[in-house]
């Protein structure tokens, strides 16, 4: 029956019994499909019946429908016509693993960050309102932890005071924190509060009792009153009604016909109403549902059978930071380990067995994560904050004002820096030494190895009078790398023959750098590698050493503009050294999802083109450095 459906139009013809028939292929579909590439299923595995309800109830791409979080788009993406793309699910040239623009006319947003969704059918429901367009609906999935964010709040805060919108929220309770009401009373409770004769009627009891001497308005609040607290008993609505939002539900989010009986009266009410919607992540998959922590949330290469990974196993970045907080923590009671739902994803899950009381999981909440903190800093703390590269970006104002400025002994871990892969653009971890660059007093580490993460990790928790970060990337850790000498913090991890070139190895790009440096000198360019550990702010050593090399070359996994490089660059100009500096990194533009090591082929960061890159350029060093008087002139490039 899959292949049949080739867009949302194809399920309306459809009897219940078929729907049933076409969920469970669904789910066979994800669990093959899924198991083969790595992804999202356990959330996908939740959402089968509550997406086809939403396609069959409205008419997408005219009625626009957002996800919150993107990753519970699959099933979206198979009932709009691309089941067939889903051997290249997240793979070069294949689909990706959150809606996208350039696939389909029914996918809106492409950010995959949580909490985003509600702002967006905010602005693109008052839209469709200031400009007239009052037959278009939009309907907004939100789940999956997404509501625990700050921002959802903001935006329901906003949405609640509009009355003339076709917008409905479909908040995805898939977490177990509600008890599904069910039976004739919830049912008949859900229809009377999006019937138009039901608000007519307490539009006519307010006007009449109004009206009456002294005691009207009191007893009409009363009355009021008592029918919600009535309703409170049967479902747990009030928050939200009290936010001014209309609720429907709890509604068995896995009964097709339940579903669209609630969609269809909130679609008919003309105003702002929220369906709540109970489901089971990981549903129809016994591995799944075994899997008590997340539920399969995210997976990669398994066996479709049991859910057991096929990959190699091999030692993370992640799991050597772990071990080491872990360490930490044992030795010493200050330290105190804070996620933003992330738990296991970032290692902490260790630490939090151990420590549960000094673990804190504030949810999809990185703002706040960060300025509690601060908070916990000031009462003689060390807040470690792990979170993957991309999502600090959510808050930096926060780490400059509330952490920097109170200068915070907080220590953050950024994993998942630099070129991440599978996940697309707004995954990639490329900004953080930019973004971190121009905070004042910060300090950064960016370790090569296991070997250098353990002993910077250590170094960061030892400062208690400003920000410092640890950054490192995905998947597994490389061999150490050890140094011929270690010359004022700064470690010396190959000499060349000749003082041509300084090549400046960020974390763990060191092992191409060595390489580098060894087919340069094949060809006769002598380079030396140097790796700073700490690179922000940058050791003022770098300076005796660039005077002695005819070019630097710097080589980093994080965008070139305001970089590591730019950095350098700044150093040397305040000190007067005129030496020319070439950087190597990642352009400012955004990149689409491949392979890690894809990406970085695409990039020319490989070793066999920076050898020739720097061949290259020493044979022209001449031609490409600046006068004295020039090199004081040059702008800065942030």
């Amino acid at each position: 029956m899959l292949e049949s459906i080739k867009g949302p139009s194809d399920l309306r013809g459809l009897s219940y019994e078929q729907l049933s028939e076409l969920s469970s292929e669904i789910r066979q579909f994800l669990i093959t499909k899924v198991s083969k590439t790595g992804g999202h299923l356990g959330p996908n595995l939740g959402v089968v019946e509550l997406t086809i309800a939403i396609h069959r109830t409205f008419d997408s791409p005219k009625d626009v429908v957002l996800f919150d979080t993107g990753h519970q788009s699959y099933v979206h993406k198979i009932v709009t016509g691309r089941a067939d793309q889903f051997d290249g699910l997240r793979q070069r040239g294949g689909i990706a693993g959150y809606p996208n623009r350039g696939e389909s006319e029914h996918d809106v947003i492409e950010n995959s960050h949580a909490s985003t969704a509600l702002s967006w059918a905010d602005g693109i429901s008052r839209g469709f309102s200031l400009t007239e367009q009052s037959d278009r609906h939009v309907v907004v999935v939100v789940g999956d932890g997404a509501l625990t964010g700050g921002m959802s709040w903001e935006a329901l805060n906003n949405i609640a005071a509009a009355n003339d919108r076709n917008l409905v929220i479909v908040v995805n309770d898939n977490e177990r924190s509600y008890s599904p009401t069910i039976g004739g009373l919830a049912t008949y409770l859900s229809t009377l509060r999006v019937t138009r004769g039901y608000e007519r009627f307490l539009d006519w009891g307010k006007e009449l009792l109004a009206n009456t001497p002294v005691v009207g308005t009191p007893i009409y609040e009363t009355l009021h009153g008592m029918k919600k607290g009535i309703k409170d008993i049967v479902a747990p609505q009030g928050m939200f009604e009290d936010l001014g939002l209309k609720y429907v539900g709890p509604i068995d989010g896995h009964d097709i016909a339940a579903m669209e009986r609630a969609l269809e009266q909130a679609k008919e009410f003309g105003e702002p109403v929220l369906v709540h919607v109970i489901t089971e992540k990981g549903k129809g998959h016994l591995p799944a549902i075994e899997d008590e922590a997340e539920k399969f949330h995210a997976v990669g290469i398994v066996d479709p059978e049991t859910g057991t990974p096929l990959g190699k196993s091999s030692i993370s970045w992640t799991n050597v930071f772990s071990d080491e907080l872990l360490a930490l923590g044992k030795e010493r009671k200050d330290i105190v380990a804070v996620t933003a739902a992330m738990l296991g994803p970032t290692g902490l899950d260790k630490f939090q067995e151990a420590f549960p009381e000094r673990t804190i999981d504030v949810g999809i909440a990185e703002q706040h994560a960060v300025t509690s903190a601060a908070g916990l800093a000031f009462t003689g703390l060390h807040p470690v904050i792990a979170v993957y590269s991309t999502f600090l970006n959510r808050a930096f104002d926060q780490l400059l004002l509330d952490v920097a400025l109170h200068k915070a002994g907080v220590t953050f871990v950024l994993d998942r820096a630099g070129i991440t892969g599978d996940d697309g653009p707004s995954h990639h971890g490329i900004w953080d030494l930019a973004v971190t660059g121009i905070v004042p007093s910060m300090r950064v580490a960016a370790p090569r190895d296991a070997a250098r993460l353990r002993e910077t990790l250590r170094e960061a928790v030892d400062v208690s009078d400003a920000p410092t970060a640890i950054r490192f990337p995905k998947g597994a850790v490389q061999g150490d790398i050890p140094a011929f000498e270690r010359r004022d913090g700064v470690d010396v991890l190959y000499r060349g023959e000749s003082a041509d070139v300084l090549l400046v190895s960020i974390g763990s790009m060191a092992a191409i750098a060595v390489e580098a440096a060894s087919q340069a000198y094949r060809e006769g360019v002598g380079v030396t590698v140097i790796d700073p550990r700490w690179v922000k702010p940058l050791p003022d050593s770098l300076i005796a050493m660039a005077r002695r090399y005819k070019s630097v070359v710097v080589l980093e996994d994080g965008i070139k503009h305001g970089g590591i490089a730019s950095s350098m660059s700044e150093l040397f100009r305040d000190a007067g050294v005129n030496v020319a500096i070439h950087s190597i990194g990642i352009p400012l533009e955004f990149i689409e999802h491949s392979k890690r090591s894809e990406i970085l082929e695409d990039l020319g960061i490989t070793a066999q083109k920076i050898s020739r890159d720097i061949v290259e350029w020493n044979s022209t060093v001449e031609e490409m450095q600046f006068p004295e008087h020039e090199n004081a002139d040059r702008k800065q490039t942030r």
